[in-house]
Parts: C-alpha cells; sequence; structure tokens
C-alpha cells in the first residue's frame, strides 16, 4: 500500500468530527476524500462499490438502520449514490445525540430538497477537499507560513528550488494524490483520464440529464483558455461556436457550468467587495477558475513543453494553480478567497479574508523584477484606497511567484513568495 501523505483537511475533519454528529467531505472524484475519512473511521459502508449499493439501495426500504449500524465514526462513502440515507443518517444523529458518528464522502453536490427531507442543518459539519496544495504533495517546503504573516511574524529569507520547468510540470500533472506517488510521465496521464471520464461519465449522471459529450469538451476547452479571466457566459457561448455549429444558447453553457459545478470540476472565484473611499464601482464578475490547474491543460491536450513555449498561457494557469493552493490554505486559516476589481482598472488577484475580520492582499505573477513590481504597485494602491474607518488594513500583502530564487521581504513591505515555499 502506497504511504499516506498527510492532508491540510486531516486537522480540519478531525475537529469538525469532534463537534457534529456527521461530518459531510465534499469534492472532486481522485482528490483523496475516502482515503483521507478512512484515516479517522472505524468502519466504512462503500456506496461506490455496485454490489454494495444494488444491496443498501434495498436494505434502505427494509431496515435503513442496518446501513449505519458499525464502530463510529462510520464512513459512508460516496454517499449521493443513496440519496435517502441523508435523511436516515440525520434521524439516527438525532436519536444518539453523540457527536462523531458519522463521515459521509461525496464528488457531488446535495441533491434537490425534494430528494432529503431535511437538509441536516446543526447535525452535519462540512469539508471541502480539493486536490493536494503543493505542500501536501511535497513540492513545496513551507517555508513562509500564512498563518504566521497573519500573526505579524517575518520570517527569514528563505530559498526555493522550483525552476521554470517545474511549475510548468506541476500546473500539468495537478495535484491528483496517486499521480504524485507515480513516475513522472505516468502521473501526466491522470489529468486526460479525469478529464474524460467527466465529459463521458460524469456529466450524464451527475443529474441524469442528457448532455452533449462534445458540448462538455468544448466548454473546458473555452473555460481553459479564459482560465484566471473574468469573461462572461457570452464570451464562452461565442468561443465554443466556433467549433458547435449547432444551436447554443446562454442557458446551455449556464446549464453545462452548473452541472460542472456541481461535480466540483469548475470553481469560479467570487469578487471581494471591501469598504473603499475611491468611488469607483467595484466589478462583481467571478473569475473563472478549475479545482485543479490540470484540467485545463488536459482539455487544450497541452503538456509542460508546450506551456514553457507559450508564456503568457503558463502565467495563466499558474494563477490558476496558485489559488488552488490558497483555497486549501485559507480551509485551515477559517478563510475564503475572492478577487478584486473596479472600474478604475485597480485589480487584486486573491483576497485572502478570514472569519475574524483579518485578511491579506495577495498577487500572482510567474516570475520577473517588472511584474513583481506591477504587482506590488497594484496592492498599495488597493491597500491606500481601503477606508480603514470602517475596516482594518490587510495584515499583509504579498506577490507569489513561479519563478525566483528567494522568498523576501521588500523595503515597502510587500512580500515575494515563491509557491514553492508556501504553506497555511
Amino acid at each position: 500500500m502506497a504511504e499516506y501523505k498527510q492532508r491540510i483537511a486531516d486537522r480540519i475533519l478531525e475537529r469538525k468530527v469532534l463537534g457534529k454528529g456527521a461530518v459531510l467531505i465534499e469534492g472532486p472524484k481522485w482528490c483523496g476524500k475516502t482515503t483521507t475519512a478512512k484515516q479517522l473511521a472505524k468502519s466504512v459502508l462503500d456506496l461506490g462499490d455496485a454490489s454494495v449499493l444494488k444491496q443498501s439501495s434495498q436494505m434502505i426500504e427494509i431496515s435503513p438502520k442496518s446501513l449505519l449500524e458499525g464502530a463510529t465514526p462510520r464512513l459512508i462513502d460516496e454517499w449521493q449514490a443513496l440519496p435517502p440515507i441523508w435523511d436516515s443518517i440525520r434521524s439516527e444523529v438525532d436519536k444518539r445525540g453523540e457527536p462523531s458518528q458519522f463521515i459521509l464522502t461525496g464528488s457531488s453536490v446535495l441533491p434537490d430538497a425534494n430528494e432529503t427531507i431535511h437538509s441536516g442543518t446543526g447535525r452535519f459539519a462540512h469539508v471541502m477537499m480539493r486536490p493536494m496544495s503543493l505542500y501536501e504533495s511535497g513540492e513545496s517546503t513551507g517555508s513562509y507560513s500564512l498563518k504566521e504573516l497573519f500573526a505579524g511574524k517575518t520570517p527569514d529569507v528563505q530559498e526555493n528550488s522550483l525552476e521554470l520547468e517545474d511549475i510548468a510540470y506541476l500546473t500539468c500533472r495537478g495535484g491528483w494524490p496517486w499521480a504524485t506517488l507515480i513516475s513522472r510521465e505516468v502521473a501526466l496521464d491522470q489529468a486526460f483520464d479525469y478529464v474524460d471520464s467527466v465529459i463521458k461519465r460524469d456529466i450524464q449522471r451527475v443529474d441524469k440529464v442528457k448532455r452533449s459529450p462534445e458540448r462538455t469538451r468544448l466548454l473546458l476547452r473555452s473555460y481553459a483558455r479564459n482560465i484566471s479571466q473574468q469573461v462572461s457566459y457570452s464570451t464562452i457561448r461565442k468561443d465554443m461556436l466556433s467549433n458547435d455549429s449547432s444551436t447554443l444558447d446562454e442557458d446551455t453553457v449556464a446549464d453545462y457550468i452548473k452541472a460542472l459545478k456541481k461535480l466540483f470540476v469548475i470553481e469560479d472565484l467570487a469578487a471581494w467587495n471591501p469598504n473603499i473611499r475611491s468611488k469607483a464601482a467595484i466589478r462583481t464578475s467571478d473569475t473563472r477558475h478549475f479545482v485543479d490547474p490540470s484540467i485545463g491543460t488536459a482539455a487544450l491536450g497541452l503538456g509542460p513543453q508546450d506551456l514553457i513555449n507559450d508564456l503568457q498561457s503558463l502565467g495563466l494557469l499558474f494563477e490558476d494553480m496558485v489559488v488552488r493552493d490558497l483555497r486549501v490554505y485559507a480551509e485551515a486559516l477559517d478563510g475564503e478567497l475572492y478577487h478584486y476589481r473596479d472600474s478604475s482598472g485597480l485589480e487584486c488577484d486573491t483576497v485572502l479574508h478570514r472569519r475574524n475580520g483579518s485578511y491579506a492582499l495577495l498577487e500572482v505573477k510567474l516570475g520577473g523584477e517588472d511584474k513583481i513590481n506591477e504587482g506590488a504597485a497594484s496592492m498599495i494602491e488597493l491597500a491606500n484606497n481601503i477606508d480603514t474607518d470602517k475596516m482594518p488594513a490587510p495584515s499583509f500583502m504579498a506577490v507569489i511567484i513561479g519563478v525566483g530564487k528567494y522568498a523576501y521581504r521588500r523595503k515597502d513591505g510587500v512580500y515575494v513568495i515563491p509557491i514553492g515555499c508556501l504553506k497555511d
């Protein structure tokens, strides 16, 4: 058996299990939900196994309680394959009146309200898992901690060992746990297999609506071409139409995107709405992102060398990877990730806003002194526009880079942090 690599979600799950009768772990398939859940679970009901599902479908009508019997926490894997079990778990949690009873995993979102009697509010805690960050997979040294930066600590200068070739490879490989354990050449196949599975099977099964595999492929390719940008559904539709001879309206595009969000393939970045002194209108459009950058490279049929030959595309897909990592780290910091852009053109790629009200401004650049200066200047201008009578100033500002020898603090106070040095 392959060695288990510790996940940031391990710590989150341990805490959540202590506070609720049931914990639901959601996220894309292949991201490690089941393996992580099994580190805590004492018994398992695997509804991803066709024979187990068939038997359980019969038992849910006759004796639903029997499916829930077993040492606790009991793992109900791929629970959404048998939606009625949700209410059985909810009822059992109420009867037992104790925490740490069940862990559920699912690779699609909750079923529609009419498929379950009760939402589970108050009984269920939620954990979102994504593919591995570079710190979890072992490529980041973790020498620069976001938690310590929020606490006001200034780390010493740290060295970064990742080169351009490494960044290109890691973007294409993605954070799929199995891909981090096998040879580099074979690892690159995992994202292609994932995309093929989404196109040929998952898009049909997510909500039992018949959708075109070819149209799904076109949408993923369009998303990849517009990754890390604030483009409208109309723009995506026009891009798809150039390769789709049939009728295609925005409602259809929206339906496909909704299905891909249910599968946790697409995870757009919402806009941040701070108190600012400027009269510029804050833009509310989402920034387009995948849950892992390798989905974009696989959708476009690109490999590491293709990205090295097209640094503009690499820069946008690198930003997608940074967003993935920052979202993983934000979960551990009780935070959410946003982006900022206003009508004056002022923008910030990512804002990590924590539940306690503190936040950090984070720009993303592949590398280069000019780009770093540009990112730092943009964040300083935004920070100066924050109305600090109504909200605090940023805890810190940082440019997250792909290529660069050192992690350090500039004279203007802005940190420069290679992704290969970052952790939560």
